[in-house]
Parts: C-alpha cells; structure tokens; sequence
C-alpha cells in the first residue's frame, strides 16, 4: 500500500508540471487569438468607414485621371459620387477592400502580440516604443501579400464608381488616355477585377505600387501601435497619479487612444498614400515609372500641396477607422480572453489530475 501510495506521488508532481509545461511551450510565443481578433476589427473598421476612403482616393487620383490642376473640394468630390451613382458609388471596392484588412488585421495584431510576449519573457531588456514599432511594421508587412492585390482591386473601382458614370466621364473630361477601355475596363466585381487584372498586366497588375505601399504602411503600422502603446502608457501613469481607484474600460481607452494614434499616423504618412494611390490607379497608362519618379514629378508640378492632397479625408478616415478597430479588439479581448484562459485551466487541471490516476492504476 505504502509502495503504491509513493508511486502516485512520484508520477503526479513530474506530470503535472510537464502538462503546464507543454501548455505553455504550445502558446508561449503564438497568441492564436488576436490574430482572430485583429482580422475581425480589421474588417469591421474597413467597412465602416470605406465611403470616406472612397472620397480620398478619388481626390488623390483626380490630377492622373482628369490632367486638370484645378481639383475639386470634398465636398464637391462627395456632391459629384452622389450625383453620379447615389450610396452605391461609396461603397464601390467594399469587397476587396474588407477582404484586405481581414489579412492585414490578422496579421498585424497577431504579430503585435506575439512579439511583445516574445520581448517581455525571453528577452525583458529590448522592451520600448522602438520594440513596438518594429512589431508592428512586420505584422503590416506579413499582410501586405494580400492586402496589396485588394488594395488595388479596390481602389480602381472606386474611382470606376458605375459603369455609366466611368464611360462618361471619360467622354466629358476628355482624360488623358485615349479611352477608359485602354486604362482598364470596367470592374463588374472583386473576382472579375482580379482576373482581368491578372490577364491584362500579370502578377506585376496585381501587386502595382507594392514597394510604395510598404513604403507607406511599414512607416504607418509602427507609428501607430508605437503611439498607440506610448499613449496608453501616459494615462496608465496619469490614472495612478491622479485616479488610482478609477477603473478604465478597455474598449473606451482603445477608441479614443486609437483614434489619436491612427490619426497622428496618418497625416505623417500622406506623401506615401498619395505616391502609392497614383502608381496603383494608372494602370497600364504609366504616368510615373516607379516610386522615386511619382515623388519627383508630384513635387515638381504640385509641390507640398500635392504632396498631401487628400490628407483631410485620410485623417478623418483613419481617426474613427482606428477607433473602432483598436476598441473592437480591445472589446472581444475583455469579453473572450478571460474566458478561453479559464477553459484552459480547467483543461490543464483535468490532465494533471487525470493522468496520475492512470499511473496509479498501471502501479497497482
């Protein structure tokens, strides 16, 4: 009895710690669950708000298409979608564009995550704001393969608006290509527009104005989560000082601190939106042969003004996108975490308790 009792002893302390062990090897870099919760924001974010960024990305594409210097204001811009196509014309592109933040979202928040556990457990000392920029840049990065194909997807059909508005326009403002259908045809949906894409101008369609858009999103996606993550430190220090007992809803701190972080991000970063938007709308009607040549042609003929066109839209876009992406992760974080961890603790305690029991029997 003595002899079976010791036994049991001896299997269940190993076991146990080797089942909390292997628990924590299997999670210990990879947080699974942001990358769902990113996706999810991502997506809910893009859907949104993607008629503002239908505003912006016309406005920013008004100089290729029309070749006029005398540009319309936003709320021209919005009167003239209106006009020409009703609600339909600002959510042209939803589909891809969705399609593309569900990737980049993933990833991103995903990558976040995992590297900050990474940093905070195996190597303590390279925590920082540098940490988190870097952590973010890559997960943007990692998206961009999908991300980018939808961004181009999106954005010609945003500027196509209806089949009937494209064709007359093309006729009234007497653009600078010959017809639309040598830029490109008209775009009936996301799958039609990546096939003809694809069949028209190959890989290199699809992926146009890659490098300009990692050129703009590595710099964004690290500004972001970097002020994003040195705000919240500033009001944990703020809340101790001068409210210690206050208790801060996280979904509330994620719209607020989002929107700032989004928002100081993307102005600083409205050069590169407004390089990579043209190099993405021209099609095969090359107006700038690479990133280094739009930059140089669009400070030559419009100078900084050009340079940051479209950045009203782009803030105002990017502000409430922001908000509602950072609070709807910090919201399904609250609601989802704690109880997922609490699953498997009880996983855990069930196998550790479980097994021995096994031991004991095989012993006996």
């Amino acid at each position: 009895m003595a002899n079976k009792s010791s036994t049991s002893t001896k299997f269940d302390a190993p076991l146990s710690h080797t089942t909390n062990k292997a628990t924590h090897n299997r999670d210990q870099f990879f947080v699974w669950r942001e990358f769902v919760w990113g996706a999810i924001a991502g997506a809910f974010g893009e859907g949104m708000m993607h008629p503002i960024d239908t505003i912006k990305t016309r406005i920013q594409s008004q100089v290729l298409l029309s070749g006029s210097q005398s540009q319309k204001s936003i709320v021209q811009m919005v009167r003239t979608v209106w006009v020409a196509d009703g609600l339909r014309g600002f959510y042209r592109g939803i589909a891809p564009g969705i399609t593309g933040s569900l990737a980049t979202g993933a990833t991103y928040f995903g990558f976040i995550e995992s590297t900050k556990k990474w940093i905070e457990e195996s190597h303590p000392n390279l925590g920082g704001h540098w940490a988190h920029f870097i952590a973010g840049a890559v997960g943007d990065t990692l998206g961009s393969f999908v991300y980018v194909p939808c961004e181009v997807m999106k954005q010609r059909m945003q500027v196509q608006g209806s089949s009937n508005s494209w064709n007359s326009a093309i006729m009234k403002d007497k653009m600078q290509m010959k017809s639309g259908a040598e830029m490109y045809g008209y775009y009936t949906g996301m799958f039609q527009a990546g096939h003809s894409i694809w069949k028209e101008q190959g890989l290199k369609g699809l992926y146009a104005g890659y490098w300009s858009t990692l050129a703009r999103d590595v710099p964004f996606a690290g500004l972001m989560v970097m002020f994003y993550e040195a705000l919240k430190d500033l009001t944990e220090k703020g809340r101790q000082k001068w409210a210690p007992n206050f208790h801060v809803d996280g979904s509330m701190e994620g719209l607020i601190l989002g929107g700032l972080a989004g928002g100081f991000s993307a102005y600083l970063t409205t050069p590169l939106d407004v390089i990579k938007t043209r190099l993405q709308v021209q099609g095969s009607s090359t107006s700038y042969n690479g990133w280094l040549d739009a930059m140089n042609k669009i400070w030559k003929t419009e100078g900084a003004k050009g340079m940051f066109r479209g950045s009203i839209p782009r803030i105002t876009w990017y502000i409430p996108a922001s908000a509602l992406t950072f609070m709807a992760v910090e919201f399904l974080r609250e609601q989802f975490n704690k109880k997922l961890d609490e699953g498997n603790m009880q996983e855990v305690t069930s196998l550790s308790i479980e097994k021995p029991k096994s031991s004991f029997k095989e012993v006996a």
